[in-house]
């Protein structure tokens, strides 16, 4: 530990927090970050810009019916929260007030910073409350956002596959590049860098699952030095594991997003209506700077990073936070169990869930977490026997759902759950059943919720991000990948035929429109051919269709009759997830059981039309997670 304590100046504009290893200085009383002092360099933020426009806390939102707003939040008061040689927490709060009805977000927030003895970093939290009869809103994003200066960091590292040299902010000036489909999307025509020409940027190629939100950031070359946004925990995220955010882009900027509708729509959109009383702590996030003499590997800062996020990860709940608001470990309790799978069509004894996603959200439908977006939310893995304890949760009411790898649909424990401080609540065996009438007559795809296993084409070569190229997993996140298909198929749709096509070449990651010469589009249908030997008259047959994402389209699927009117089944319009325009493989998870009559069917050769109608511009699309052919039960 630093022998140098934790010393905080209040000026008349300014509040300035030093630790011996950096110094954090606040606007006062608005609690922007405008400076950041470290290892010889004064300013880590970026100097250029307004000190409003550095390091700030930022929503958007709007009153019901309304047009959006986005807010740089700036406190009203400051106070000291705790000032002592090993830690200063200071507060910066704003109040709605009537006189501020319709112009400022009808909320009482109150944002922290912390700087400990010792930590070559500072952590900031902040407690969102809307009274009991406040006006009504929609709230669309919560975030914290830094701009670093750019003629330091130019290097972004994400991952350990996802990191790189990055374009300047100049380069998406009019000048240096050309805007593809939407403004976020550009072609590098004339870089500052002349080895990055051709390449587009977007800063949605830069997304990520929650669960592997942990660590992102930025180096500087010269000096060496890294500034990394490190999030311990995902319980003040909405959506679950799975949802996606944005990381870290072009800026440079490092976000740390607490909630937003990105990859989902208005699902994950809190709407709060009739004054409804709500409170919620977003973070602490930790801002680690870190620095090495070694300057021909700059690349071990960010294997530094990974060491402290692991070590962040360990110490949460954190026992440092001053507000009530914040629990600590000893207030919290856990839960435990072990979850089964029976299917007795595929192993006549229950199955051990295998790395089932096990989670607890607020009350709610089955399924309903992934479209919860007030509360807090915990989750777990289950190891290979289906064993999870899910720790350190705040005390509350919640349900408890699961769902397996491998298994469509999805699990909800029946009662609900009420944690309390210090205990652990054991649930013993869990068995779900997923949804299942027949034995199997065919399956394409598999049931994990991502449309990564389907076929994903190589990107127009005018259009590559080079940092995907040898990245496999990848792929999916190359730019303009929904043309691609027409250009795949440009005699007719895609036909797969069962027990001849292999679905990790032959079936299209997503079902999107066709674009014409004309610069039109027009809608698809793919077909699904498959043999019967007979048909079992005296019962129904099941198609089971998960989709792993839907924008703004509606699947149809006719049985042997192209021309059917109405369809056998329609989903109707669903979905607003952008997945495949925002470089993702999945959005929001849909599960829909579709009842086949037998008189639909032939002995024989069958076909099942899977058509989507909708056909206003190129991003409509469904991707499929998985499809089962389920026989009658009393095959």
């Amino acid at each position: 530990m630093s022998a140098t304590g934790v010393r905080v100046s209040v000026q008349d504009q300014y509040v300035i927090i030093d630790n011996g290893i950096l110094q954090l200085t606040l606007s006062n009383p608005d609690g922007i970050v405008t400076g950041v002092r470290y290892n010889g360099l004064d300013n880590l933020m970026e100097v250029l810009n307004k000190e409003d426009n550095r390091g700030y806390w930022d929503l958007a939102w709007n009153a019901p019916r309304a047009s959006g707003a986005f807010d740089v939040i700036k406190g009203t008061d400051f106070r000291i929260i705790l000032q002592s040689e090993e830690q200063v927490e200071v507060s910066f709060t704003r109040t709605w007030a009537p006189s501020l009805k319709g112009k400022l977000v009808p909320l009482k927030i109150d944002k922290r910073f912390v700087v400990l003895r010792g930590s070559s970093g500072f952590y900031t939290y902040a407690t969102f409350e809307h009274l009991q009869g406040w006006p009504d809103f929609d709230i669309d994003e919560i975030r914290v956002t830094f701009k670093l200066r750019k003629d330091k960091f130019h290097y972004m590292a994400i991952s350990d596959t996802r990191q790189r040299v990055m374009p300047m902010p100049d380069d998406r000036l009019p000048e240096r590049c050309q805007q593809l489909a939407y403004p976020e999307a550009v072609i590098l025509t004339n870089p500052i860098n002349p080895e990055l020409k051709g390449e587009v940027d977007d800063k949605y190629q830069y997304s990520n699952e929650n669960q592997d939100i942990r660590v992102h950031g930025w180096i500087s070359f010269d000096p060496p030095i890294g500034f990394w946004q490190i999030t311990p925990s995902d319980e003040f995220r909405t959506g679950g594991p799975m949802k996606q955010n944005l990381t870290s882009h072009v800026g440079p900027t490092t976000l740390a997003v607490f909630l937003s509708a990105h990859y989902s729509g208005e699902d994950l959109v809190p709407k709060f209506r009739n004054g409804e009383y709500w409170k919620k702590v977003f973070g602490p996030v930790f801002i680690y700077l870190n620095s090495t003499s070694d300057r021909r590997d700059p690349k071990m800062l960010w294997e530094d990073a990974k060491m402290q996020m692991l070590r962040e990860v360990e110490t949460w709940p954190y026992n440092f936070p001053i507000s009530e608001d914040f629990q600590k470990s000893w207030q919290r309790g856990s839960v435990s169990g072990k979850l089964l799978v029976r299917d007795r069509y595929i192993d006549g004894e229950d199955m051990q869930a295998n790395g089932a996603y096990v989670g607890l959200a607020l009350p709610g439908e089955v399924g309903s977490w992934q479209r919860e977006c007030k509360g807090y939310q915990f989750w777990t893995k289950a190891d290979a026997n289906g064993i999870f304890t899910i720790r350190n949760v705040r005390t509350g009411d919640y349900n408890l759902y699961a769902w397996v790898p491998g298994f469509i649909g999805d699990y909800k424990y029946d009662a609900t759950i009420k944690i309390t401080s210090g205990k652990n609540i054991d649930l013993g065996d869990l068995v779900y059943e997923p949804p299942r009438d027949g034995v199997t007559l065919w399956e394409i795809g598999v049931p994990d919720r991502s449309a990564a296993e389907f076929y994903i084409p190589d990107p127009d070569p005018r259009y590559v991000n080079r940092l995907y190229v040898n990245l496999p997993t990848d792929r999916f996140r190359q730019y303009g990948l929904w043309d691609r298909y027409a250009e795949l198929h440009p005699d007719g749709d895609l036909v797969y035929t069962i027990g001849k096509s292999d679905y990790k070449k032959d079936w299209f990651f997503a079902q999107v429109t066709r674009k014409t010469k004309q610069n039109s589009y027009q809608p698809t249908t793919w077909q699904i051919k498959f043999h019967l030997d007979s048909v079992n008259q005296s019962g129904n047959y099941k198609l089971r269709v998960a989709l792993a994402s839907a924008t703004l389209s509606e699947l149809q699927v006719r049985f042997n009759d192209l021309k059917a009117n109405p369809a056998h089944f329609t989903t109707r319009l669903i979905g607003r997830d952008n997945s495949i325009v925002r470089h993702g493989i999945h959005g929001l998870y849909w599960l829909y059981n579709v009842d086949i009559q037998s008189a639909w069917l032939v002995q024989g050769d069958n076909t099942i039309f899977l058509t989507q109608p909708r056909n206003q511009s190129a991003f409509q699309e469904i991707m499929y997670d998985y499809i089962r052919m389920e026989g009658p039960s009393n095959s």
